[in-house]
């Protein structure tokens, strides 16, 4: 299972995300994008296998993720 995680700002909510889910799912392939370096660099430390940043990134990931995970703010 692919998981795309997207963030922005400084990346707290999606550090805590990817933690929780490579936890949770260690098996499950997770993808970070973030809308800043910050936040794919927070992200990539708290587990995630690949990290991107920027608009055009978090389009391409999201063609390829089974789930799309983020904050809504």
């Amino acid at each position: 299972m692919n998981i795309l995680v997207i963030d922005g700002q400084g990346g707290g909510a999606g550090k805590l995300l990817v933690a929780r889910i490579k936890e949770l799912f260690p098996s499950f392939t997770v993808i970070a994008a973030g809308t800043n370096s910050i936040a794919s660099s927070a992200m990539l430390k708290a587990g995630a296998k690949q990290a991107a940043t920027g608009e055009n990134p978090v389009l391409v990931a999201c063609r390829h993720a089974d789930v799309i995970i983020g904050p809504v703010g």
